[in-house]
């Protein structure tokens, strides 16, 4: 079957509605109206002789043929963007924009420092930097690209490691500790404050700990639980109880006396922080420039 350039439109009008589920979000997405889509749609689906879409008065779900449809389309669109994309990399490189969703520790360690030369090296870039803690899935949500914990990201994404494999460690000013002792093992935590941890999919955190083979996960007590780093690390220093972050980001702390490490023996070793992004899309001239420079940055 040919389509002319119309039906090619109502093909992506139809991907369109699948990816939101609605057709008052595909609307508002491609800056119509919700009753010229439908209309679009029933056409579409009459000139195929099959129905695409179940619609009812809260939802629009594909059919099991328009789901097999709406997979073909969209590797074909992908196909298309990778060749646009692949062309406007080569006469334009240097100029463009990307969109990229960081964990607020990332930004901190990774970003404050790569930014400026970034900026230095790609003054044309547009470079838009989403900070989230929460997980997002970053091609639905159009981002170009996300940094994460390299164990947090799916299977399906392309992850790019960005530094070596990261030191956690559990900290605790010195008032904290002459007031209330220090642990010299993981279990001892058990009699401790502590500031329990909410990770970006809702569960509290086991704090691990390693010493050659012998690995622990300490379920801490504690009566603050933060999501957020900076508030925990400030809880430690006013002596709220101990913290557990990444040693990059306790270190200033440490070396000014305002933190001391506890446990130093049983510190240990996550995965990296890694770019990631759809293994499906062909990828932005600025994102590779921005992971070559953090990688540059942090040793790799």
């Amino acid at each position: 079957m040919q389509f002319k350039r119309n039906e090619i439109h109502e093909l992506s009008i139809f991907l369109a509605i699948v990816q939101y589920r609605s057709f008052r979000k595909a609307a508002d997405h491609l800056e119509v109206t919700a009753s010229a889509l439908s209309h679009s749609m029933k056409a579409l689906e009459q000139r195929l002789g099959v129905r695409l879409l179940n619609r009812t008065s809260r939802s629009v779900a594909p059919t099991a043929a328009g789901t097999a449809l709406a997979e073909k389309i969209s590797a074909g669109l992908e196909l298309i963007n990778s060749g646009l994309e692949d062309l406007n990399g080569h006469y334009q490189a240097g100029a463009g924009s990307i969109r990229i969703n960081v964990l607020k520790d990332a930004a901190v360690l990774l970003l404050r420092p790569a930014v400026p030369v970034f900026q230095q090296r790609f003054p044309n870039v547009e470079l838009e930097v989403a900070v989230d803690d929460q997980f997002v899935d970053v091609t639905a949500d159009g981002f170009d690209a996300g940094i994460r914990y390299s164990g947090t990201i799916p299977e399906d994404m392309i992850a790019v490691p960005l530094t070596p494999p990261l030191k956690w460690v559990a900290v605790a000013s010195p008032d904290y500790l002459r007031s209330h002792g220090r642990p010299t093992k993981p279990e001892d935590l058990h009699s401790h404050r502590c500031v329990r941890i909410r990770t970006g999919r809702g569960q509290i955190y086991k704090w691990e700990f390693e010493r050659g083979d012998d690995r622990r996960e300490i379920d801490v007590p504690g009566a603050l639980i933060s999501g957020e780093t900076d508030l925990a690390i400030n809880a430690a220093l006013e002596g709220a109880g101990l913290c557990y972050c990444l040693e990059r980001l306790a270190s200033p702390y440490v070396s000014a006396g305002r933190l001391e490490v506890v446990l130093p023996k049983w510190a240990s070793m996550g995965p990296p922080f890694s770019m990631y992004y759809s293994s499906r899309r062909q990828l932005p001239f600025g994102v590779d420039a921005l992971i070559k420079i953090v990688r540059g940055l942090n040793g790799l």
